[in-house]
Order: C-alpha cells, then structure tokens, then sequence
C-alpha cells in the first residue's frame, strides 16, 4: 500500500477525462501536488481536499470538496479556496494584501497566514480587477489592504480604484516603506524587489484605518 507519510493534501478524485485535465492543469500552475484517485477511494478519514465533479460526489463523504466549475476562477482565488479547505480551524481567516505602489506594483496575497500569491503588476488597469476579485471571492473575517507608502500618489489613486469597483468594507493601512527597503536594497532583480517588498509590507503593521465602500458613505 501506500504510505500514508508522502501522502499529498490535494486529491483530485474524478473519472471524467474534461474536469480531470482541468485540475491538474491549474495544479501544475499552481505547482501544488496532488494524487489522483477514484471517487470510491475517499474514505471518511479523508483529510485531504478532494478536488471532483458535482455528478460523482454523492458517492464522497467529506466537506473538503471542491467542484471543477470552481476550478474556472483565477488562479490566485482557486489556490485560495483550497487553503481555505486545508487551514480552516488552524489559522483565523484573515486575508491580508500588501501592496508596494510603484510604477511597477508588487502585491503579496496572504489568506490563513498563507502566502497565495507573490507577483507584480506594470499597470493599475490589471491590477485593480484582480484584486477586487481576490476580495470578492475570499471568505474572511478581516480583509485589510496593508499599502507602503513609497508612492503616496499611486497609492492613493490604488484605494480609490478599488473603493469605487470593491462594495464591500475592508481595512487600509499604511506602512512605512523606509523600514522595508533597508532589507531588500541588495535585491538587484527589480520584479524580485517588489514582489519582496510587498511581502514585506503584507507583514507590517501601518496605521488603519476602516474603508467603508462609496455607497455607504455617500
């Protein structure tokens, strides 16, 4: 048999060639591993998160269950709701965005303390639907917005933007960019920069302030 030690935490359980090639696909994207096993082949005791169709999941005993047509989100949000499935109870559901403004944009996702997504962005028109759609379609009982303040003008216009397309609350603050730079001045990679910095930013602690969305405040 197999041990049970090198067992992955993803498991996509489905006889259907579509959804199968579905999954794995985003998994390689994702680069998160994965077994593939029959539907009948999950047991009660199944820990993992069970990636399968809506037709053959009656025969799946298990909450941890994600269908394929969730699987058509972004990525960034799918290997969110899986975090979600694995860290639930563990960690408290917080989602955290740091942002490093710039004419480069580094953004640093962290749901349940962990990090989603690590990436940079060249214009606010990419940047802006995305995130919104990271807020929109993650669960969590604080979603804070943490943004360096490098570049007060691209930040501004950042919380703008996102107020006016985001319509729910969330929480803003923002952090002190000079304590970030000092750890990251010998990153010569400019990509690599941001996206560290962001990181960095995401972890900070700034000052907050609560967003309510536009409609709210009139």
């Amino acid at each position: 048999g197999i041990a049970y030690h090198n067992q992955n935490n993803i498991a996509v359980a489905t006889v259907y060639g579509k959804p199968y090639f579905k999954f794995i696909k985003m998994l390689q994207f994702l680069q998160m591993n994965y077994d593939s096993i029959l539907p009948e082949e999950v047991n009660d005791s199944d820990n993992r998160v069970i990636l399968t169709t809506v037709r053959e999941a009656p025969k799946i005993a298990s909450n941890l269950v994600l269908y394929d047509d969730e699987f058509d989100a972004d990525p960034t949000v799918i290997k969110g709701l899986i975090t979600q499935k694995l860290e639930s109870g563990i960690h408290e559901s917080s989602l955290i965005i740091g942002i490093d403004p710039g004419n480069r944009v580094g953004l640093s996702v962290f749901y349940f303390q962990k990090e989603i997504e690590s990436s940079t962005y060249t214009t606010l028109d990419e940047l802006i639907p995305h995130v919104v759609k990271i807020l929109a379609a993650l669960k969590a009982e604080r979603k804070i917005i943490k943004i360096g303040n490098g570049n007060m003008k691209i930040a501004r216009q950042i919380i703008t933007l996102l107020n006016l397309s985001f319509c729910s609350h969330f929480e803003l603050e923002f952090v002190d960019e000079h304590k970030t730079s000092l750890k990251i001045k010998n990153y010569n990679k400019r990509g690599e920069r941001d996206k560290m910095s962001a990181k960095y930013i995401s972890q900070r602690e700034g000052y907050r302030h609560l967003v309510l969305p536009l409609s709210r405040t009139g």
